[in-house]
Formats: structure tokens, C-alpha cells, sequence
């Protein structure tokens, strides 16, 4: 009896092991940057459980051309069969993702082409992206083709209008196909309804269907990666440091600043947009601008560079292969705006929030009588705003102040203030006075 259900065990074991496995990825929507991660990892889980085949169903508009050429990479270095399901359509950079699976199959009424690369005008409309993008697509078009056994030509013509072809396409029209055009040319393999269709007629019916969906680190990758909220993260994550840098102390700017920037790079780290270069140059960048603030008076040589290490840097975290100076062009003045709506952003809230009633509550304020403390009295206790005093040091902006014959700690508004220049309190704070040149005042 023992020996009899050990071998019926065995013979479940061996019957459930048979039993092939299909994995099912879906890419659905905008083709961004974030996808790229999801579908890797699709193809990697497919690979590492031996699956006999990964389905892609695919649905989409198109959307950015680095981010398609790193699917399309995953998919041709693939160790098991890949299939693009185009249901119901496949355009632009979906038509390269779709290319670059061992199988296209097309449901009824699809289509596939259109992939003419472009850009945003100037007034948000798409423009054609020009002949160094195009050629570049084309060819990425025809290399995936000539890889997977398809006709090039169709290919390129879904890219570049120049490419004709006799009784399919003419000069100076991009090549759409539909379901039946594809399977005529040749373009696809095969029209299905349905996933069970497609498995079915590879051999598959009874396989185990597992479907992968992003998870939360990819869907976060995603979301901070999408242009609105990538900027949003870079302008705060500038600004929150540089209201940092102009404060006393470190407090709840910097900290804003710094969770911003770090999850700005490592969104882009895991797409692989950035890597050691850019962190070397916006550290470095930064380096030089505290070296301009902190220890040479004014903006000179050092300032300069270390703008230019940052908007390099910062410009380099926003392409991709394939990229046309045109593209580089446009993300350096994508992060030159970005460091100017944060400068404007710092210097209004340096200026404008201590005003505030719900600031004033975040910042502990020197207000208390000087009977009601329990230790000594501070030098700062005897000060009032409208004070007048000189400065015992460069103000860079931060230094010492000579007030009412003590020495305080003491911080400009921003601006360079020369050791001996007459200074006015503004405002008192814990463990330091604001102050400016006494001159303004008499301008005043």
C-alpha cells in the first residue's frame, strides 16, 4: 500500500510538474520611463521560472522613445518566447516594443504602426523631431526587424515618410497597418481573439496562467518619473536646500530638500539615467556653489561653474539613448527654468514666510522677559529690531555682529556685507539677529 500511493504521489508530482507555465505581462497607456523596470522584471521572473512563453498584451499610443529601446532590449535578449498580443493597437512606440517580441499576434481591428518620432512645439503641440532622430528610430526599426525575421522596409516605413513602397505605401505617408494588411505583408505572425487562442495554437491550452502586475517600487519609479512630478521633485529638493543654506542650523528645509533630490536620482538610477557622472557633477557643482556663498565674496568663476556642473548634470538625469542635441538642448533649458523658479521660490520664502502667523509658530522666537528664564540672559536678550551695531566680520551671509557692545552671532538677508559696514537689526531670532546696512534706512 505504501509503495502504491508513493508511486501515485510520484505520478501527481511528474503530471503537475508537465504542466507549462505562461506568464502574462500587460503594457497598457503612455510608454514612460517607469515601465521600462516592470517589463525587465517580467521577462526576468518569466526566465527564472521557466516559463514556455511571456504574453504581452499590448494597447497603447506610444510615448517615449528611450524608454521603448529598453524593452526592446529586454525582449531581444530574452531566453524564452516572447509574444506581443497588439489588442487593439500598437502605435508609435508600441509598435517597437511589439517588434521586438519573437511573436506578433494582432487581434481583429488592430493596428500597428506610426512611429514617427516627435517632439513638443512650442506651444505643446507635437512636431516632427528631425532627421537625426528620425534616422535613428528608423534604423533601431529595421535592426529589430532584420533580428526577428520581419520585413525591414514595412518597418521603416511605419518611421519615415520618405521610405515608399510600391502598392503599400507612398512617398511622404507613414505606414499604418491594420490586422489583415499585417498579416498580408507579412508584418505579423498571426490573428487571435483571445489569450486562449493565442496558446492554443502554440500548443499551450491547460498552461498556467500567472499574471504580473507593477509593484509598488515600480509603480513609485513610475510616478515620480512622470515629467510634473520629476520636476515638482528637482525644483523642491533645490529650493529646500538652498533656503537651508541662507538659514542657520539644519531643519526641516533641508530635509525636505534632501528626501526630493534623493528620490529624484534614485527614480532616475533605476532606469538607468543616471549614474556616476551626473552624481559626480551636481555634487560637484554644489561643492563650488558653497565655495562661492560661503568663502569668496561675490559670484565669480566658481559660481559659474558650478551652475554649469548642475544644469549638466541635472540635463544628463533627463535623457536617454538615442538622444539629439535638439533633446540635450531642451533638457539643459528644462533645468535652467527649474533652478530659476527655484531661486525666485527661495527668495520669496526667505522674504515672506517668518512674516507669516503659522511660520511664526514653527520658529522659536526670542520673546520671553528676561525675569521669566531660569538661566543667565543672553547677549541676544538685550537686543531690539532697529538696533544699530557694525559687522565684526564679513556676513557671507552668516557671520558675527557687533551689537550694543556684544557679539552675536548675525545673518544678512542674502546679500555680501563687508566686516565694518554699520548694520540695522530687523528681527531678533533664538540664536541670532537678521540684520542689514544701516545705509538703507537712511534711503528709506
Amino acid at each position: 500500500m505504501l509503495a502504491f500511493w508513493a508511486m501515485l504521489l510520484c505520478a501527481f508530482a511528474r503530471g503537475q510538474a508537465a504542466r507549462p507555465i505562461v506568464f502574462v505581462a500587460p503594457i497598457r497607456g503612455e510608454i514612460d520611463n517607469g515601465l521600462a523596470p516592470y517589463v525587465q522584471r517580467a521577462v526576468r521572473t518569466a526566465e527564472q521560472a521557466g516559463a514556455a512563453a511571456l504574453v504581452l498584451p499590448i494597447d497603447t499610443l506610444g510615448g517615449r522613445v528611450d524608454a521603448a529601446l529598453v524593452i526592446r532590449d529586454a525582449l531581444l535578449d530574452a531566453k524564452i518566447p516572447t509574444i506581443a498580443f497588439v489588442d487593439p493597437r500598437a502605435i508609435s512606440a508600441g509598435a517597437l516594443i511589439a517588434l521586438a517580441a519573437e511573436d506578433i499576434v494582432m487581434a481583429p481591428g488592430a493596428t500597428i504602426g506610426a512611429a514617427a518620432p516627435v517632439i513638443a512645439g512650442p506651444e505643446g503641440r507635437a512636431e516632427p523631431a528631425g532627421e537625426k532622430a528620425t534616422s535613428f528610430v528608423r534604423k533601431e526599426f529595421r535592426a529589430t526587424a532584420e533580428a526577428r525575421g520581419r520585413p525591414p522596409a514595412l518597418f521603416e516605413a511605419m518611421v519615415d515618410a520618405d521610405v515608399d513602397i510600391p502598392g503599400v505605401v507612398a512617398k511622404g505617408k507613414l505606414l499604418t497597418l491594420t490586422t489583415e494588411e499585417a498579416l498580408a505583408l507579412g508584418a505579423v505572425g498571426h490573428r487571435a481573439e483571445t489569450l486562449d487562442d493565442i496558446l492554443a495554437n502554440r500548443g499551450l491550452s491547460g498552461a498556467e496562467i500567472r499574471t504580473l502586475a507593477p509593484n509598488w517600487a515600480e509603480k513609485l519609479v513610475r510616478f515620480a518619473t512622470s515629467p510634473i512630478v520629476s520636476s515638482l521633485l528637482l525644483g523642491l529638493g533645490l529650493m529646500g536646500l538652498f533656503v537651508e543654506i541662507r538659514t542657520p542650523g539644519f531643519g526641516a528645509p533641508g530635509i525636505v530638500g534632501l528626501v526630493c533630490l534623493a528620490l529624484f536620482f534614485w527614480s532616475h538610477a533605476i532606469l538607468a539615467l543616471v549614474g556616476w557622472e551626473e552624481l559626480v557633477l551636481v555634487g560637484g557643482g554644489v561643492a563650488l556653489l558653497l565655495l562661492e556663498i560661503f568663502v569668496i565674496p561675490g559670484f565669480g568663476l566658481a559660481g559659474v561653474l558650478g551652475v554649469a556642473a548642475i544644469l549638466a548634470g541635472l540635463g544628463m538625469s533627463f535623457i536617454g539613448p538615442g538622444v539629439t542635441a535638439a533633446g540635450a538642448v531642451q533638457a539643459a533649458a528644462e533645468v535652467a527654468i527649474a533652478l530659476v523658479v527655484t531661486l525666485v521660490g527661495a527668495a520669496l520664502v526667505l522674504r515672506f514666510l517668518p512674516r507669516l502667523p503659522f511660520a511664526r509658530s514653527l520658529i522659536l522666537e526670542n520673546g520671553r522677559p528676561e525675569r521669566a528664564l531660569p538661566f543667565s540672559a543672553s547677549p541676544l536678550d538685550a537686543i531690539l529690531p532697529g538696533d544699530l551695531g557694525k559687522a565684526a566680520s564679513p556676513l557671507r551671509p552668516s557671520g558675527i555682529a557687533e551689537i550694543t557692545g556684544a557679539r552675536v552671532d548675525a545673518l544678512s538677508e542674502g546679500e555680501y556685507i563687508p566686516a565694518g559696514t554699520p548694520l540695522e537689526v530687523l528681527r531678533v531670532e533664538r540664536s541670532y539677529v537678521v540684520v542689514r546696512p544701516a545705509a538703507e534706512k537712511e534711503k528709506g
